[in-house]
């Protein structure tokens, strides 16, 4: 069954198609880890902490296996995908002037992004992305140079001919820049998308994002564990309900079971995608939003956004990090037609 409630009057034809990504710009560190070496960390296993450079680089050393270092931040992540799909895409953020810096700008830049980035002496941030071998990743995080970008970085211009803003929701750390972020994309029309991040992030800044939820979001994004933390709510469908009472469309995503997607009166309910190699999670969610959101500005109908964002998270899921390799993408323009949606899989 095909669901027609995509809100075509947010996305025509005659409107604009570009995704604008605001976040932190960082590199990911990738390191695969056994479920002790996690817990030593003192990091809750799936969350994210910010930690200091000094000791992530402790905890990499200490570390068995050899680090892989990719691109990465999870807005970044999304655009770059939205790029990749052939999206209209532009990621604001700030990096250090230096090597992992040049290496983050040049690789954007080469993926077809429009990049604003703003560059500083400090050094370019950081994550160090624990694999354990159930696929999940638990993440140290050093913010570096993306932790000083200020107001006065994100200026309205960024925003203009944009359909969607989505809103990294790291951010809510740096209230200032993240409530500047919303209301600048606000006011120049964009949608607010927020993708709720992690549910530690959830837990820390609980009515700080409430309040901003229900003045500037329209599409708000969670994963299950987001989605009770920041509801109260145990079983997704109720998580659902609640986080539409707060958004115009709300999603749930439920990993290897799916998701779910509530707009007005309708709930949605999208398979997942059968699919082999499973070994990382890393960037899962990122890349169902860059499935998602592409499919949404194209004024697809829901359950072909969805189905987009899962075909999209399946494929980082069979590799390390959050880049989808060229073959990957092969498959996934395989399946997609950019003016009709998807095309039936034989």
């Amino acid at each position: 069954m095909t669901y027609n409630a995509t809100p075509k009057d947010w996305f025509d034809q005659n409107r604009p198609r570009r995704i604008v990504g605001v976040g932190s710009a960082l590199v990911d560190i990738l390191v695969s880890a056994s479920d002790d070496f996690v817990e030593r960390t003192g990091v809750p296993k799936g969350g994210m902490a910010y930690f200091d450079p000094a000791t992530i680089d402790r905890v990499l050393k200490e570390a068995v296996a050899p680090p892989r270092v990719v691109p990465g931040g999870a807005a970044c992540n999304t655009i770059t995908g939205v790029a990749r799909l052939g999206g209209d895409a532009r990621f604001l953020g700030k990096r250090g002037h230096d090597d992992f810096g040049e290496r983050f700008e040049a690789a954007l830049s080469q993926h077809g992004v429009d990049t604003a980035l703003v560059h500083a002496p400090t050094p370019t941030g950081r994550v160090l992305s624990l694999i354990t071998p159930d696929s999940q990743r638990t993440m140290l995080t050093y913010l570096g140079a993306a932790a000083e970008m200020a107001i006065a970085e994100i200026p309205p211009q960024y925003f203009q001919d944009s359909a969607i803003a989505l809103i990294e929701g790291y951010l809510v750390y740096n209230r200032d820049l993240f409530r500047h972020a919303m209301q600048t994309a606000h006011h120049a029309g964009a949608r607010i998308t927020l993708d709720l991040a992690s549910f530690t992030v959830v837990q820390e800044n609980h009515q700080e994002l409430k309040s901003i939820v229900r003045r500037y979001v329209d599409i708000l994004i969670a994963n299950e564990d987001e989605a009770r933390a920041f509801t109260d709510r145990a079983e997704a469908s109720d998580a659902l309900r609640a986080l539409s009472d707060q958004a115009e469309l709300a999603v749930v995503k439920l990993g290897a079971r799916g998701s779910l997607i509530a707009y007005g009166d309708q709930v949605i309910k999208v398979d997942p995608v059968e699919g082999r190699g499973v070994v990382d999670t890393t960037g899962a969610g990122d890349l169902w939003a860059a499935g998602f959101l592409y499919g949404l500005v194209q004024g697809w109908p829901l359950d072909q956004c969805g189905h987009l964002g899962s075909i999209c998270g399946l494929e980082v899921c069979r590799v390390i990090g959050a880049a989808i390799p060229e073959e990957g993408w092969q498959r996934i323009h395989q399946l997609t037609h950019k003016e009709d949606g998807l095309k039936e899989v034989s």
